[in-house]
């Protein structure tokens, strides 16, 4: 039998586990609908988390029956690799035109009746200026329609009660679905609504609404900005998977010059990640890779193509790690890389021409887990991708 000390060791530990289970399901799926496990934990730890979430990154917390919201926001508006994965403007349309239809519609509504309402929201003159149309004419517009609802179906906003989505991309069947509206009510993350802000400040360009949805108040006085500023500082932490240095402003760096040992430390502990502290900057890492969207090395022809890219920028960098190297150059290594490698990749991808497609997925993949940097004439590379480069065997 464990003594009193012993049980009190063992529940505090336990309490431990399930606070950091907790934190990594909500970062890894922010919007965390009934039926995932996780929710529960999130339900159980729900006053420690809103506190330690507000105190560490402002984001704010909302725990109901149906779901759990973490309202992330981000620290910087500018990256462009963020998103949904295959989700274009159009397909981003798509789901705000779907949401309005569904925060309109009844209770149950099929994938049919959703498609007809969706088309008439899609009528607006003004999409039409801006370049958006959409029929559902087509099997590629009613499977971006599909994706969507699975999207939704994913977040818990639908539950499918009868049907199947193929069915209807092929005109022979329908899907069913009831609608959860206090879920698609937790959807938007902004701080203000986009109608509110379009009605009040209607003379603002697209980066400036951007900005407004997403204003929040900073008390004026040094504690306030201080906060703001480390509350930005932790979010970029816990949603990028390298903090470079020279990507702060100078207030960020001096803040970081006294506290990112003890701030990276704190959001590591809560989250079970592992502190990397290096002159070009810093990073929070995953060894189980749960948090990352983006996985290198992964499996598949793209994924190996981007490992070998990778390899080849390491090698280079060591001798000059400020070269630009060209979309051109770096199509033409997998070319010669295909002629060794490429029956392990699918057919496709080793006809002329595929290498170029294959290097630009590649850059993608890099940039967006900030390996390389976007330049005029190419990509350069940084630091972190110096642990990608294959050393020379020593004889």
């Amino acid at each position: 039998m464990l003594e009193p000390r012993g049980l009190q060791d063992v529940l505090t530990h336990q309490q431990g586990e399930e606070r950091e289970r907790a934190l990594r399901a909500l970062l890894m799926l922010p919007l965390l609908p009934a039926g995932r496990p996780a929710l529960e934990l999130v339900r159980r730890h729900a006053e420690y988390l809103r506190d330690w979430l507000g105190r560490e990154t402002g984001w704010n917390l909302q725990v109901e029956r149906q779901c759990a919201r973490l309202y992330k926001r981000p620290a910087t508006l500018d990256d462009a690799t963020r998103g949904l994965p295959e989700f274009d403007r159009d397909r981003y349309v798509l789901l705000c035109l779907t949401c309005s239809v569904l925060e309109r519609g009844e209770a149950q509504i099929t994938l049919r009746a959703l498609g007809e309402r969706l088309l008439e929201a899609a009528a607006d003159p003004e999409l039409a200026a801006r370049g958006f149309t959409c029929t559902l004419e087509a099997a590629r517009e009613r499977r971006s329609l599909v994706s969507v609802c699975r999207l939704l179906l994913d977040f818990g906003v639908l539950a499918r009660v009868a049907g199947d989505e193929e069915a209807f991309v092929n005109q022979s069947g329908d899907v069913l679905y009831d609608v959860h509206r206090r879920v698609l009510a937790r959807l938007p993350a902004g701080t203000r609504g986009a109608s509110l802000v379009a009605a009040t400040q209607p003379d603002l360009d697209f980066n400036e609404r951007l900005a407004a949805l997403v204003d929040e108040y900073v008390p004026d006085s040094p504690e306030g900005r201080r906060t703001a500023l480390r509350h930005r500082l932790a979010r970029r932490l816990l949603d990028d998977p390298v903090l470079y240095h020279d990507e702060l402003t100078a207030e960020e760096r001096d803040y970081l010059g006294s506290q990112r040992g003890p701030m990276a430390y704190r959001l590591a502990q809560a989250v079970g990640l592992t502190v990397e502290l290096r002159a070009e900057g810093l990073a929070l890492v995953d060894a189980d890779g749960e948090l990352s969207d983006e996985h290198l090395p992964a499996i598949g022809t793209e994924a190996h193509a981007t490992l070998l890219v990778a390899e080849y920028l390491a090698r280079a960098a060591r001798l000059n790690d400020a070269t630009i190297h060209s979309l051109h150059e770096l199509a033409a290594f997998l070319r010669d890389a295909g002629d060794r490698y490429g029956r392990f990749w699918r057919k496709d991808a080793r006809v002329a021409g595929a290498e170029v497609e294959l290097a630009t997925q590649a850059v993608n993949r890099l940039e967006s887990l900030k390996l390389v940097r976007r330049v005029d004439g190419g990509v350069r590379s940084l630091p972190a991708l110096h642990r990608y480069a294959i050393a020379e065997a020593q004889a």
